[in-house]
């Protein structure tokens, strides 16, 4: 196996008060992200699951533990660069992530920030552009396009850094449902087309599925992490940590609950729909 592009040794963090206890965010977090994986971190509010994100490329630091990535060490401060440039992360808000008034000299900040020569990074932005479907969109003033656009933008932004890995924090939060089909395309297609590691952490149940692995946090801790298709057929599980599962999911809890007996195993509404049909298609044999 590969040497993990993200590494968690024993995590543990808490946010520094000047008075009164310093509360426990991260408990004892340890995991490993291989080169290529597309994994889903869910996790209701205060879960404990941005706060590892931002971990991921050293904007924050353990309180203890260790976070390695690609090896290195993120509390060596003279391999800050290195790790961010393995790294890159995405926010919930594009506007807090779009630094210029043009899309193209927007997304040419990271690079130039790196020291790239001019024709190198005339390169990174258009290649990037191109990857997110945006060229046309070039020139335009990022205040003109849609959120989703502006996610696109962002995602772009991190792309021209030739990052390794990509960690998505809630990056469709404050979109709508075209706009965050539109990242959430993006960012399967840089998974599978480009190979590029992604760290996704949302509370969208439809997008966790979508991923290979889902690792599920409360209270910071790490208490499931398997592929979507079998952490959510712990329904009631989930459900006792205030989460729910994917709609497909929870129609065919339904029915076994009713007494009907179908797998827990369709995330998405065509697998569904084919359970339910075989269902029919058996029901005068069946007595149903």
């Amino acid at each position: 196996m590969s040497q993990a592009i993200i590494q968690t040794e024993n995590l543990t963090f808490h946010y520094a008060f000047e008075e009164g206890e310093a509360p426990t965010v991260l408990d004892g977090v340890s995991l490993s992200v291989q080169p290529g994986e597309f994994v889903a971190v869910l996790g209701h509010n205060g879960s404990g699951k941005s706060t590892l994100a931002k971990h991921f490329n050293a904007i924050l630091l353990p309180s203890g533990g260790k976070v390695y990535v690609d090896g290195i060490d993120t509390c060596d401060e003279e391999k800050l660069l290195d790790v961010r440039r393995q790294v890159g992360m995405v926010f919930q808000n594009p506007d807090n992530q779009i630094v210029a008034s043009v899309v193209e000299e927007d997304v040419a900040f990271g690079p130039e920030n790196l020291g790239a020569p001019s024709e190198e990074i005339r390169e990174r932005v258009d290649s990037a552009l191109a990857t997110v479907r945006m060229s046309e969109y070039a020139r335009h003033a990022p205040h003109l396009l849609s959120g989703g656009q502006k996610q696109r933008v962002a995602i772009a932004g991190v792309l021209a850094m030739r990052p390794r890995c990509i960690v998505l924090d809630e990056p469709t939060a404050m979109l709508d449902p075209v706009g965050r089909k539109e990242v959430i395309d993006t960012v399967r297609r840089l998974n599978r087309e480009q190979n590029i590691t992604v760290v996704l952490i949302t509370h969208h149940m439809d997008e966790a599925a979508q991923a290979d692995r889902l690792i599920v946090m409360h209270d910071g801790h790490i208490v499931a992490d398997d592929s979507p298709a079998l952490v959510f057929q712990n329904v009631d599980g989930l459900r006792s940590l205030g989460l729910e599962v994917p709609e497909p999911v929870a129609l065919l809890y339904e029915l076994r609950q009713a007494g009907v007996d179908v797998p827990l195993t369709a995330l998405t509404v065509d697998e569904c729909a084919g359970i339910l049909k075989e269902l029919l298609c058996t029901a005068p044999q069946t007595g149903i």
